[in-house]
């Protein structure tokens, strides 16, 4: 009974006791708080006031250095101001200045005005007068003095010409000569002068009468199959075919030549050996034309040109064989574009395929250059070398120092003593046109056509033609020429002036 009376009580006294050292530790903790938050006010109040001074010294020295900027701004300004005024002051000075030149210069302006009317008042009394003494008027002096400038002018011009045009042609020709010399010492080719008739020898005479068989049927036979004459007369163990295209005669040739050696002929036979010489013929057209690639140098072709090439052979121009002729203008232009440093593949080419047109020209319209060029095109050949072919004979301007080199050598092979000929009536015909040309000019008192038609010599007036109209005469002479006459090779001008004095001692 008793312990449950005490239990409760001492509960309630620890409780209480408790609470007690609770509330103690609370006003001491209070008490500590209280504490902190009074320092912590005092440190406070002594940092805000050492920020509020600094802040004040800060914006003490900030206001000082702007006083002093501002000071020395106000110095700028005050110094500039000065300048200004001073400026100012010399502006007027010089507005004063020109004030009095623009014055002085009004007082000129009439001075020198009245002086032009004088001046111009004696001129015209000057011109009067001139044209009293001179017999002109103003317009006839003006044209009078153009005309003696224009003349003066002109010999002048043609004198500058003269000396340059001199100093020129021995450079030019001093080069010129070397290379050509050197291409023509390493260029030896053949040339052979084509006929029109081809002579066959036979083993004897008996043969010509199997030739012309039973009423002459082998004879038309052959001539009918082959398109060419056959001639035979009395020349011993010999016959003649004659034609004007050297393929036929040689398919005519080699059929001939086959029917001797087999003894059998009549006209089936005829007809054969006929087909076999054709086709014999068109593969030595083959290996000639492949030949001249080698020869040259000259690879890639299309096989259409080479066989075009090999046709070249039994071509000719005034007796020259277009096939050698061909190669030589090859083996010259690369020599040429060797010595010069161009591109000797294109030289080469261009010269090998210059006259390529010449062997279809009897079946296409149209002068063998332009043909040439369009079947290079057909069969690829690139632009430069169709540019070289169009381009040698000079019927449109050259673009490129291959195209001039193959036209150099086109004229070299062609011009040289022996290469060409040509039939007495054009030749003659030429000559005559030529001097006509040169007949035709003024001052000249006659013109003479000589070394075959090369060369043409001018015999002028010497007292309507002095030294350097005869230089302008040989220039205006060379383009006519050139203009209206067609001819092979070049034609050398000399124009000759010759003064005489003559006097009789009595």
């Amino acid at each position: 009974m008793y312990a449950l009376i005490t239990l409760p009580i001492g509960i309630l006294i620890g409780f209480l006791i408790r609470k007690y050292i609770a509330e103690a530790r609370i006003e001491s903790a209070e008490e500590e708080a209280r504490k902190i938050r009074n320092s912590a006010r005092r440190e406070a109040e002594s940092e805000k006031k050492e920020i509020i001074l600094e802040a004040k010294e800060e914006a003490h020295a900030i206001k000082e250095k702007a006083n002093e900027e501002c000071q020395e701004r106000r110095n700028e300004l005050q110094q500039l101001e000065n300048r200004l005024m001073n400026k100012e002051e010399n502006l007027e000075k010089k507005n004063e200045n020109l004030e009095k030149r623009e014055e002085k210069l009004a007082g000129q302006e009439e001075k020198i005005k009245q002086a032009q009317e004088r001046i111009e008042s004696l001129k015209k009394e000057q011109e009067e007068k001139l044209e009293k003494i001179s017999n002109f008027s103003e317009e006839e002096a003006k044209e009078y003095l153009l005309n003696k400038m224009e003349d003066e002018l002109d010999h002048e011009f043609a004198k500058m010409i003269k000396e340059k045009k001199s100093r020129a042609k021995e450079e030019a020709e001093k080069k010129a000569r070397k290379i050509i010399s050197l291409a023509i010492q390493r260029c030896a080719a053949d040339h052979v002068a084509e006929n029109t008739v081809t002579v066959v020898q036979l083993p004897n005479d008996e043969m010509k009468g199997r030739i012309i068989g039973r009423e002459g049927r082998n004879i038309r036979a052959l001539e009918s199959l082959t398109g060419i004459d056959l001639i035979i007369d009395d020349t011993p163990e010999a016959v003649v075919i004659s034609g004007f295209d050297p393929m036929r005669r040689e398919v005519a040739r080699i059929a001939l030549e086959k029917l001797i050696k087999d003894g059998r002929i009549h006209p089936a036979r005829i007809e054969e050996m006929v087909e076999k010489a054709e086709d014999e013929l068109d593969s030595h057209i083959q290996e000639v034309g492949e030949q001249a690639t080698f020869d040259t140098g000259v690879h890639g072709l299309d096989s259409q040109l080479v066989e075009y090439l090999g046709r070249l052979k039994f071509r000719t121009s005034y007796g020259q064989n277009v096939l050698q002729h061909s190669l030589e203008v090859s083996y010259l232009a690369g020599i040429m574009a060797e010595e010069l440093g161009a591109d000797v593949s294109l030289a080469q080419r261009g010269g090998l395929l210059h006259d390529i047109g010449k062997a279809i020209d009897h079946e296409v319209d149209g002068p063998h250059s332009r043909i040439g060029v369009d079947v290079a095109r057909k069969h690829g050949e690139n632009e430069r070398v169709q540019h070289a072919i169009e381009a040698h004979h000079g019927d449109v301007e050259f673009e490129s120092i291959e195209a001039v080199l193959v036209s150099a050598a086109d004229a070299i092979s062609a011009a040289r003593p022996g290469a060409r000929k040509e039939t007495l009536e054009a030749y003659i015909k030429r000559l005559e046109e030529l001097e006509e040309i040169g007949n035709n000019f003024s001052g000249v008192k006659k013109a003479y056509a000589i070394q075959a038609g090369r060369e043409i010599r001018v015999m002028v007036e010497s007292d309507q033609v002095d030294d350097v109209k005869a230089s302008k005469l040989s220039r205006d002479l060379k383009k006519e020429i050139e203009k209206n006459l067609d001819y092979p090779g070049q034609i050398k001008v000399v124009v000759i002036r010759e003064v005489r004095e003559v006097e009789y001692a009595k």
